[in-house]
């Protein structure tokens, strides 16, 4: 719909239509993302409170990879398929994919997994609206418009950044280019999501970047220097987990026994390095990598970890890991450019995901959601910096160059 040519009847029938789907998505949306986040915080506490578990990770992984091999289909593309069907039109977004990432991301995480929950929440916003649109019968259009609210509501849900949520999901899609046909359906779909899983009583983690220093050219020298840091890590990690998935599976063609074997190696790696801090999502390490510096091995050791357990097959998301690495790498930097802690870590927080997602105006505005407008001026060049230097591919395979 070109909006210059629209009429005033078109254009308000066009708001409320999509103030009434969106806000559905939403709701949906936002109720399973608290449902989901409510029952990530029971797995973690049970896992940490019985170490055994960690010995039933290869076996959950493989009864996972079993599961999606014998009901899942084209629901393991994850992410990937419901960019896929935007681009395509097509809108064919199994519901199944709900249960089944839910399922399979919880089992991820109470074994021991290192991944992420934003896969998660935006596969189940993904499945929910494509199931909300073919109830509706919408067009091929309205069907790209409400498969990007799904995504929208589940990033904004699941990380409390409503704004973050619904540029993310216009952004998302090709590289270089942003549609805004679908900005206020988007926007309307992530306020909702965000609401309702706070109204369900979820509360997220705040985090500081504590005192922000005054602009100045030596600074921000600093500043470029690390954020190029921040999208050669970014790169580390997708061209690592792709090339992993590559291995894992000309290796092992069954992926109920490479989903075991990436279990195992996982075990060993926890008995080689003698701690557990790389398991699950990593959040201790995000609280820590604010308060003091950090070993600069954390981000690298992060790295693997997440890359085997996403490349053997395991369910889960990227995004958390991703601001672990960041937030770890810019701790552990703080030290040598002798700058603020938490100043750099919030930086690298956002910065990292912003090379590997490839979306580099959703992590700023994030970053401005979960820290602030104080530091925008460093978030921004962080994010700009990173993205410019983590490579031409992200972790969404999916994605596409430019305007298609």
């Amino acid at each position: 719909m070109a909006a210059a040519r629209a009429t005033p009847f078109v254009l308000v029938s066009f708001l409320l239509k999509w103030i009434l789907i969106a806000s559905i998505v939403g709701v949906l949306t936002g109720s399973v993302t608290a449902l989901f986040l409510a029952s990530l915080d029971w797995v973690t506490a049970t896992r940490i409170n019985n170490g055994w578990l960690l010995w039933l990770l290869p076996a959950g992984g493989a009864m996972v990879s079993y599961l999606y091999m014998k009901a899942g289909k084209e629901t393991g593309k994850g992410n990937n398929l419901i960019i896929e069907q935007i681009h395509s039109g097509d809108g064919a977004v199994p519901l199944r994919m709900a249960p089944l990432v839910l399922f399979g991301t919880l089992t991820t995480h109470l074994f021991g997994g290192s991944a992420g929950r934003e896969g998660t929440a935006v596969q189940m916003g993904g499945s929910l609206s494509a199931w909300v649109g073919k109830l509706l019968k919408l067009s091929t259009f309205d069907r790209k418009i409400i498969l990007m609210c799904g995504i929208s509501s589940g990033f904004g849900a699941v990380f409390g950044t409503p704004l973050a949520g619904t540029i993310f999901a216009l952004e998302v899609l090709a590289i270089g280019a942003v549609s805004y046909e679908a900005l206020l359906p988007c926007f309307i779909a992530s306020y909702v999501g965000h609401l309702i899983t706070t109204v369900w009583g979820i509360e997220h983690i705040p985090y500081s970047m504590g005192a922000v220093p005054p602009l100045g050219m030596l600074l921000i020298i600093k500043l470029v220097g690390a954020s190029i840091l921040f999208g050669l890590a970014a790169y580390l990690f997708t061209q690592l987990t792709r090339k992993l998935k590559l291995l894992f599976g000309k290796w092992f063609i069954n992926p109920v026994l490479k989903s075991f074997i990436g279990g195992l190696i996982l075990i060993v790696l926890v008995y080689l390095i003698g701690t557990r801090d790389y398991l699950g999502l990593g959040i201790p390490l995000i609280q820590q990598s604010f308060q003091e510096a950090v070993s600069p091995l954390a981000f690298l050791l992060k790295t693997f970890f997440t890359a085997i357990t996403l490349g053997t097959g395991f369910q889960g998301g990227e995004v958390t890991p991703l601001f672990v690495i960041g937030s770890t790498l810019g701790s552990a930097l703080a030290g040598l450019l002798v700058v603020s802690v938490p100043f750099l870590a919030a930086v690298g927080f956002v910065s990292v995901f912003s090379g590997a997602a490839k979306t580099p105006i959703a992590c700023f505005i994030m970053g401005i959601e979960l820290f602030g407008s104080e530091g925008a001026i460093y978030l921004f060049i962080g994010c700009v910096i990173s993205y410019l230097f983590s490579g031409r591919t992200g972790i969404y395979e999916g994605q596409k160059y430019g305007r298609q």
